[in-house]
C-alpha cells in the first residue's frame, strides 16, 4: 500500500512517523519544507503538492487545521482532486465541519474515489505513542481497507456510521474535553484560594468520581506551568466554533459549551492562543487573583 500524508503539524508529524516506522511507503507534503525534510530523513519521500501526493498514493491521509484547509488541499489548485486515481481512498483525520466532509466526499466520489472522515482524540502524546482514539465515518469496506493504517496510529478504532459521523462524534468529544478542563481550572483555583496544596488536590481527585483522562494527562502541565501545546487553545476554540455552528444548524442548545468558548476567546485576545488548552486555568486564576501553578506569572 502506497500512502500519502498531508499535514505534518503537532499531530500529523508523529502519526506519519509511526507509519514510516511500521514499514509503510509514505509520500508526504506540508507547507513547511523543513518538516518534510525531517520525514524524508526517516524514510518518507517528499512531494511538492497535494496533486503529486495523490498521483503516487493508493491511500491519502490528511491532518489539517480547519475546514477551509481541507477544501483547499483537496479541491484547490494542484489539489488532490487533480491527481486522484480511480479507486484511491482519502482518509481525512482533521477535525472539521462534518458537512464539509460530505461535500468533499461527493467530489471524490465523482472521480471514482472514496473518502472516510476519521478525526482523532488523544492529543500529541497519543499521536506519538500510537494510542489515539479514531472515530470513523464512511463505508465499512473503506474502513477495513484503512484499518492497517489505523492500527498503527491508534488504539481504539470505532466505525460510527456514514461519512460525517466521525466528525459529529469528534465535536461531541471536544465539548466534553473543553468543559472538563474548565471544571478542573475552577476547582484548582478554588482549592488554592482555600489553602489546599494543588498537587495533593489532584492526587485526591484522581482517586474518585472526579477522575478523568484530562486530569490525568493535564494535571502535571498545570502544576508545572508548562503550557507548551499538545493541543492549542486556538484549535480548541476553532472546534467549539464548529460545535456552535453545527448545533445551530441542528437546533440543539449548548449553553455550557458556549460559555467555555468565551473563556477561550478571552485567552486568545490576550495572546495565549498558542498555549496548550489546559492553560484555560489562567482565565480563572485572573478572576480570583491567585496563582495555582508553580513558578512565576499568574493569571493572563
Amino acid at each position: 500500500m502506497k500512502v500519502g500524508f498531508i499535514g505534518l503539524g503537532i499531530m500529523g508529524r508523529p502519526m506519519a512517523l509511526n507509519l514510516v516506522r511500521a514499514g509503510f511507503r509514505l509520500v508526504v507534503h506540508n507547507r513547511s519544507r523543513q518538516v518534510v525534510d525531517a520525514l524524508a530523513a526517516a524514510g518518507a519521500r517528499g512531494a511538492g503538492s497535494p496533486k503529486e501526493v495523490a498521483a503516487a498514493s493508493d491511500v491519502v491521509i490528511t491532518m489539517l487545521p480547519d475546514s477551509p484547509d481541507v477544501e483547499q488541499v483537496v479541491l484547490g489548485t494542484d489539489g488532490l482532486i487533480d491527481g486522484i486515481r480511480f479507486g484511491t481512498l482519502l482518509v481525512d483525520m482533521s477535525t472539521i465541519n462534518p458537512l464539509v466532509s460530505r461535500k468533499v466526499g461527493g467530489a471524490m466520489a465523482a472521480r471514482g474515489a472514496a473518502m472516510l472522515d476519521a478525526p482523532v482524540s488523544g492529543g500529541e502524546k497519543g499521536a506519538i505513542d500510537g494510542t489515539l482514539s479514531i472515530m470513523v465515518g464512511g463505508e465499512s469496506r473503506d474502513v477495513e481497507r484503512a484499518r492497517p493504517l489505523f492500527d498503527v496510529m491508534g488504539r481504539t478504532v470505532t466505525h460510527m456510521g456514514p461519512l460525517g459521523s466521525g466528525g459529529f462524534t469528534k465535536l461531541a468529544n471536544q465539548i466534553i474535553v473543553a468543559v472538563n478542563l474548565s471544571a478542573i481550572g475552577e476547582a484548582l483555583v478554588l482549592g488554592a484560594r482555600s489553602g489546599v496544596d494543588p498537587e495533593k488536590m489532584i492526587q485526591a481527585l484522581s482517586g474518585g468520581m472526579a477522575a478523568s483522562r484530562c486530569l490525568e494527562l493535564k494535571g502535571g502541565k498545570i502544576l508545572s506551568g508548562d503550557f507548551e501545546p499538545g493541543f492549542k487553545i486556538d484549535l480548541h476554540a476553532k472546534d467549539l466554533r464548529l460545535v456552535r455552528q453545527t448545533a445551530d444548524a441542528l437546533g440543539v442548545a449548548i449553553p455550557t459549551t458556549a460559555l467555555v468558548e468565551q473563556y477561550l476567546t478571552a485567552l486568545r485576545t490576550r495572546g495565549k492562543g498558542g498555549e496548550d488548552h489546559s492553560a484555560i486555568i489562567r482565565f480563572f486564576e485572573d478572576l480570583a487573583g491567585i496563582e495555582v501553578r508553580n513558578g512565576s506569572g499568574g493569571g493572563y
